[in-house]
């Protein structure tokens, strides 16, 4: 019986390959098969580079695993790699659109704020200095105007001057705070 563990022994000694051996199989098994395995997954992955290559790596880190297993013929070997990097790119596909789609340096300045809370602060923060840089005349006008609903008989007769004077000053005050307000838009 002694003898029959003993010969088995040998037999897998002599199958197992010595580290060199290994690594010049999959050197070949690489160089023969690297390129076109690669475009192939470039192919799967519609030109994504960095996912062709990490499939590729990943394709020969199995064979690497499997070298022993795989068989001696360069054809069946090339079908075994193309079938493992085809399987790993539909479970990479499977597992991206499990994940929710990652934003990365993607511009979303375009978005609105939630119910534009943040463009109305802005707009008021740019008209109310707009209204500081106004003539105290041109701004008192505006406010009865525009802040105060009022109609220009109104607002005439609050600030106590003709209607004629409050529409003349509402023409000029509302094209010097156009001005005001371009050059803000410039600046932005």
């Amino acid at each position: 019986m002694s003898s029959d563990v003993c010969t088995k022994v040998r037999e897998t000694d002599t199958d197992i390959d010595t580290d060199a051996d290994r690594e010049r199989r999959m050197q070949a098994v690489f160089s023969a098969n690297a390129q076109p395995l690669y475009y192939f997954l470039l192919r799967l992955t519609r030109g994504q580079r960095e996912v062709a290559e990490d499939l590729l790596q990943e394709t020969m880190l199995r064979a690497w695993r499997r070298l022993p297993d795989l068989p001696d013929e360069a054809e069946m070997v090339r079908r075994w790699l193309f079938i493992a990097a085809r399987y790993l790119a539909i479970d990479a596909a499977r597992a991206k659109s499990s994940r929710p789609t990652e934003v990365y340096g993607v511009d979303v300045s375009w978005a609105p704020a939630p119910d534009g809370a943040y463009d109305d602060l802005l707009n008021r923060f740019t008209l109310a200095d707009a209204l500081r840089k106004l003539s105290p005349e041109h701004r008192t006008v505006l406010v009865e105007l525009y802040y105060g609903d009022a109609s220009a008989a109104e607002a005439a007769a609050r600030i106590g001057i003709p209607e004629g004077t409050v529409r003349s000053r509402s023409f000029y005050a509302l094209r010097a705070a156009r001005g005001i307000l371009s050059g803000v838009d410039e600046m932005v």
